[in-house]
This record gives C-alpha cells, sequence and structure tokens, in this order.
C-alpha cells in the first residue's frame, strides 16, 4: 500500500469513528452498505438480501437503512464505490466477489465486512487468517466453486450419456476453475472447448462458436456476466439447440437445463445472519467464516423439451428441483 493510499484509509478510518460517535448520541438506524459489482440496484439479488434481512427482524427503512452501490460491470469504479459507502459512513459492509472485496480492504480497516457467497477459499487467498478467527474485519460465507466444477461436468455426463466434447465459458472471475475441470475431462473421457468471455458483448458469439465446433453441450463457470445475462444465454442457448449447466439456479429458472450449487437464496440469508450479529456488537475478528455446503440440483424439464432431450431417470431422481 502506498503513501497516498495510507493516507485515504486513514482518513476514512477517522471519519468512520467520528461518525459513529455521534451517531451513539443520538437516534440513528443502522445503515448497511451493499456493493454489487454486475447486476442493477433492483435485481433480484438486492431482493433476496432484503429477504434475508427480514429473516432477523430488519426491515429497509425502518429499523435499518440498505445503501447499494452497483458498477454495473464497469469493475474500474469498484474502488469509488466502496469509498462512497465507506463515507457515508455505513456500520456494516456487504460484498459479493473478490473484486468488490480487495477494494473493500485496501479502503477500510475498521468497518466490519461481511463475504457472501462466491468467493474462494479466503483462507488460501491470504483473506483471513482462519475460519475460526478471520481476524481483522472480515467475515461471512463463501463457497469453493472449483471443488464444484468437476461434480457439473459428471452431472452433465449423466444427463447426456453420448456427450464427448464440452464447450467451456469462462472470464477472470472462473480461471482458477480450470485447474479442476481439466482433470475432470480426462477421466470422463471428455474433450473441453475453453472459450474465454471479455464481456457481455461475447455472449451470442461464444455460444455460436459453440455450436459451430460441435459442442454437445456448454457448462458456464461462476461468473457475474453470466447473472446479469441469464434470460438473454438461455434464449441462445436454445436458439442453438445447446443444453447448459451451471453453478447459479437463477440461470436455470431463466430457461437453462441444469445448474449444481450452493442455494442463492440460502447464500443471502447466511450473509444476513452475520450482518445482524455484527449490527449487534460482534466482533468481525473473532466470527468464524463459514463455508457453505448445501448444495442444489436443478432440473430445467421444459427446456429439455423444448431442445428435444430425454433426461435420464437417474437425474430427475437426483434433482432437488424439477422445472415443469
Amino acid at each position: 500500500m502506498n503513501r497516498r493510499m495510507v493516507l485515504r484509509v486513514l482518513a476514512l478510518s477517522l471519519a468512520t469513528i467520528a461518525a459513529r460517535v455521534g451517531a451513539q448520541q443520538g437516534d440513528r438506524v443502522p445503515v448497511v452498505g451493499l456493493l454489487i459489482t454486475h447486476p442493477p440496484v433492483d435485481d433480484v439479488v438486492v431482493d433476496m438480501f432484503r429477504a434475508g434481512m427480514r429473516e432477523y427482524q430488519y426491515e429497509d427503512g425502518k429499523n435499518y437503512k440498505l445503501e447499494v452501490r452497483t458498477a454495473l460491470g464497469q469493475l474500474g469504479r469498484v474502488p469509488m464505490l466502496i469509498e462512497e459507502l465507506v463515507g457515508l459512513p455505513v456500520d456494516v459492509l456487504v460484498v459479493v466477489n473478490e473484486v468488490a472485496l480487495d477494494a473493500a480492504r485496501q479502503l477500510t480497516r475498521t468497518i466490519p465486512i461481511v463475504m457472501i457467497g462466491f468467493i474462494d477459499d479466503p483462507v488460501e487467498l491470504g483473506v483471513i487468517e482462519s475460519y475460526g478467527r478471520p481476524g481483522g474485519n472480515i467475515t461471512g460465507v463463501f463457497n469453493v466453486h472449483a471443488e464444484l466444477s468437476g461434480k457439473r461436468l459428471e452431472i452433465l455426463r449423466d444427463a447426456l450419456p453420448n456427450l464427448s466434447r464440452v464447450a467451456v465459458l469462462w472470464d477472470a472471475f472462473s480461471e482458477r476453475q480450470l485447474k479442476e475441470l481439466r482433470g475432470a475431462a480426462s477421466a470422463l473421457n471428455i474433450q473441453l472447448d475453453l472459450i474465454e468471455i471479455a464481456d457481455a458483448n461475447d455472449l451470442d458469439e461464444a455460444i455460436k462458436t459453440a455450436k459451430a465446433r460441435k459442442a454437445g453441450a456448454v457448462l458456464m463457470n461462476f461468473s457475474p456476466v453470466f447473472w446479469v445475462n441469464r434470460s438473454r444465454i438461455a434464449a441462445i442457448a436454445i436458439e442453438t439447440r445447446l443444453p447448459t449447466i451451471s453453478d447459479m439456479q437463477v440461470l436455470t429458472h431463466s430457461g437453462c437445463l441444469l445448474s449444481y450449487g450452493t442455494d442463492g437464496a440460502y447464500n443471502w440469508e447466511r450473509g444476513a445472519y452475520y450482518v445482524d450479529r455484527l449490527l449487534k456488537g460482534a466482533d468481525a475478528a473473532e466470527t468464524p467464516v463459514e463455508r457453505l455446503s448445501e448444495l442444489t440440483l436443478v432440473l430445467n424439464l421444459k427446456t429439455a423439451r423444448a431442445l428435444g432431450i430425454t433426461i435420464p431417470q437417474s437425474i430427475l431422481v437426483r434433482a432437488d428441483e424439477v422445472i415443469r
């Protein structure tokens, strides 16, 4: 951290402390900052967080205030948005991926930070000291996507027994998953066609390229780009008659074929649990980090029929949710 950044962090920290002292002297509802990097502020992901907070008797605008900021995919804006939230100040800061978390770590060492979902192993990345005692000002929940990439490929092969070639859509958010995926593909005797996505403008061409290269299906590694463009992806996949699998249920609800991963609503409910604890005085440094372990397999049978695919009974039995 350079001298300019150190001074900036110090100034923000002093402003935060002063504001908190002032708040204690008068009536003030706690303020929770939510930084999302890609979806708009009216996206379902924000609704999920508000619903999670309601589970702990928090109603936005009544006994807490939610301040949402989004970079709308312009990642260079993330530090500025974090700085804006820190300067309000917020009592707790909620972030959704590594880009947002890294920016938050740079700009505040005093405001508690809650990470929600889609963060790779925070101990391995040096974000926290240990799961039981994270240290610093960061706590929350995470899941390890890389370990599930191979399982998704296996599920895809079970759903499509004759599958031999799979196109993999990935970007900077999911590059670490490729190693696990290559190992699984070798064991399953499946050829991978890795197609990198720079931004949403690449999606149409990427899926059409997968079709042209004779891929039998498309596997999407985690990316907020896929979350935001879920309906568009589903439409292109059906148009090109390509089965798809991802880690996010919301893609399957939008028309993709399969998903296997943690429950999105549950992720946000657990995040709200951490916000509640911190607002009630818990120390982030002493609040254990939780690895999400509830995994859900979702099948869109309407999409299967549209693609002319007969889903094996083994998948129908295993599915936690079947969209008919």
